[in-house]
């Protein structure tokens, strides 16, 4: 059991400040975690479920898809928790997904959040690098057009920054100037109109 304060900046949580998770007066409610250290400082999957209780659900590698398409993260499960405090997260071993935050995004933003979180697993602690790497994985994996780098803009740029992350409308400047590297300045236009509607940060701080 996880009673002790958790400090966890290896896999800082998508898009929100940091909170600490006290886990005898937390549990079934999931936070935010930053990690520092190794892994063994940090919950294992099994840990983290049984604190959070019988909404958490385990996903084993290879079984996750998203709107249909298939997704992995290297031999990473991911637990889908509707009560987690962000859209995703990550520990070293495991990511999150939070089922009703991402509900009603675009695909596109959801395959960019799922990436994001797998990016920390990868390259450590730095939000502009997870960024990248969702970035980098969606023009190699086919699933990230003009349109979604468009849409993941929407959403990005609504969030504040703040000492980890850096202020939406930069995240999303540095990622389409990032994915138009990618393409090697190709012709894929956003189209008009899109429906997409921007999550916003709550509570803003």
């Amino acid at each position: 059991m996880l009673y002790r304060r958790v400090v966890f900046q290896f896999a800082a949580v998508f898009a929100l400040a940091l909170v600490s998770w006290a886990g005898a007066s937390g549990a079934g409610r999931a936070q935010e975690f930053v990690y520092r250290g190794n892994a063994a400082d940090g919950p294992t999957v099994d840990e983290y479920i049984k604190e959070v209780g019988p909404t958490a659900t385990l996903i084993a590698q290879g079984n996750l898809k998203i709107d249909g398409i298939r997704v992995n993260c290297g031999t990473r499960p991911t637990v889908m928790n509707p009560g987690f405090d962000s859209w995703g997260g990550a520990f070293p071993g495991f990511l999150i997904l939070n089922t009703k935050k991402i509900k009603g995004l675009s695909t596109q933003v959801k395959l960019y959040i799922y990436s994001h979180e797998c990016g920390h697993q990868f390259i450590g602690a730095s939000e502009t690098k997870a960024d990248l790497f969702a970035i980098r994985r969606g023009v190699k994996w086919g699933w990230l057009d003009a349109q979604g780098m468009e849409e993941i803009c929407v959403f990005i740029s609504q969030l504040k920054g703040d000492a980890v992350h850096p202020p939406g409308p930069k995240r999303c400047e540095t990622m389409r100037n990032y994915y138009r590297q990618l393409i090697g300045g190709g012709t894929q236009q956003a189209s008009s109109g899109s429906s997409t509607k921007a999550q916003t940060l709550g509570p803003s701080n």
